[in-house]
């Protein structure tokens, strides 16, 4: 199963932009407050960390890390991190590859939506209790759980937001940046009646369709993916229907268009072509080096507007160890200090991952950044799939359904049966 979706980073304040890929999902409940599903063997002790741990780490994040890495070895001059750098592309087969061979490495980041195949297959050790998961943004914490228990800890996160031209929309007369579903719509139309916009809003920045985009309105509407024990499929519901609706509707009222050409997002931007999208932290960046200087004050973010609720997509990487490693006691004391919320925000100033730990986010690198804390805020309520095996599968079928439905006029109704009946007939793999 091939399971990356590429992600971009960036440093917003200095608009430097990297690339990497990325993986995302997670869903279910902790281990650690008593459900069930496998038990944590291994302690984390106030002892130092001792003997070799080996370490796979993938895209920039492999480069990097050798440079934090040296911090934990100072900190336990008895153990030495071996940090192997992957190529997102070959990552999955590697890791494949290894459990199967049953020559994994101690530790590593895994992309979200690894992590159902993984504990499937029985590669990942459950997480110690001896680890304090309270601080992490819960949408985070919620991708490290398959199953009815928790395996490793979120490394770093990423969510979506409404990006806007501040200076078209003062000249559409909107000062305050929307809080619920009415005030979004009005303001699309507004970019486009008053600012000269060609569509208020880009709801397909990738060209396509995409549940990442859609699946926020639908949970904010109160809609599910899975039933409570991620056996059974729940696309077919009202709730899904109303945020399928909500997403359509800007498409028949002509404020999104679906002849956008794809990858061109930051260029209508800058244009003022398509003056508001939704979209992660590394657009700003993306933007600021197109357009220059002249765009930088004009780029805005707002948290999504609020149905039910203000739900959005969580992403970003977890780290796990394996069951198979030889040295888990110190690999998990590598987890639980990368954990540490000095350690992100070190992490942050180093790779540009937002934390995943909440208390990272008052390092002044972050609080002080003009746009951020908006993610910031968004994460305490986001959501990711469930860390189902197939999910991969199910994301290309709504995809293409979802497509249907902005492009030819297939009804929300139609297009969430029509979902339902394809995940159905792939499966949760569990």
């Amino acid at each position: 199963m091939t399971t990356q979706t590429l992600h971009r980073r960036l440093v917003i304040g200095g608009a430097a932009l990297t690339a990497t890929a990325l993986a995302l999902t997670g869903c279910g409940r902790s281990a650690d407050s008593g459900e069930s599903g496998p038990k944590a063997t291994t302690s984390v002790g106030s002892e130092p960390a001792t003997g070799n741990l080996t370490v796979w780490a993938m895209g920039t994040e492999g480069e990097n890390l050798p440079k934090l890495t040296k911090e934990f070895e100072q900190a336990n001059p008895g153990v030495k991190v071996t940090v192997t750098p992957i190529p997102w592309d070959a990552a999955h087969n590697k890791f494949t590859t290894a459990i199967t061979a049953q020559s994994v490495p101690d530790a590593a980041m895994v992309g979200t939506t690894w992590m159902g195949e993984f504990a499937d297959l029985g590669a990942l050790d459950p997480t110690p209790s001896g680890i304090d998961t309270a601080g992490f943004f819960p949408g985070a914490l919620d991708t490290t759980k398959v199953g009815g228990t928790s395996y490793g800890v979120p490394w770093y996160v990423e969510t979506r937001v409404v990006f806007y031209r501040k200076d078209l929309a003062a000249k559409a007369g909107i000062t305050t940046p929307p809080t619920d579903w009415d005030g979004l719509k009005a303001m699309a139309k507004a970019m486009q009646e008053k600012a000269g916009a060609k569509y208020g809003i880009n709801l397909q920045p990738g060209g396509t369709g995409s549940w990442q985009t859609v699946m926020p309105f639908a949970w904010s509407a109160g809609a599910k993916i899975t039933s409570d024990d991620d056996k059974q499929f729940t696309f077919d519901t009202p709730e899904m229907q109303e945020g399928l609706k909500y997403y359509q509707s800007f498409f028949t009222e002509k404020l999104a268009g679906t002849d956008l050409p794809p990858n061109q997002t930051e260029a209508q931007f800058v244009s003022g072509q398509v003056p508001m999208f939704i979209s992660g932290p590394w657009m700003a960046g993306s933007i600021a080096k197109l357009g220059g200087d002249k765009i930088k004050p004009n780029i805005g973010v707002f948290q999504l507007p609020k149905n039910k609720t203000a739900t959005s997509f969580v992403g970003g990487s977890n780290f796990v160890v394996f069951k198979n490693s030889k040295n888990k006691d110190s690999a998990w004391k590598l987890v639980k200090w990368l954990s540490d919320a000095k350690t992100q925000a070190s992490w942050f100033k180093l790779s540009t991952d937002l934390p995943a730990v909440k208390a990272a986010w008052d390092d002044p690198s972050i609080a002080n950044d003009p746009l951020l804390p908006v993610f910031g805020k968004q994460l305490d309520d986001a959501k990711a799939p469930p860390a189902i095996v197939n999910w991969e599968q199910v994301a290309t079928a709504f995809d293409t359904e979802v497509e249907k439905m902005a492009k030819s006029g297939q009804s929300p109704a139609d297009t969430a049966k029509a979902i339902q009946t394809k995940a159905s007939s792939i499966g949760t793999g569990s």
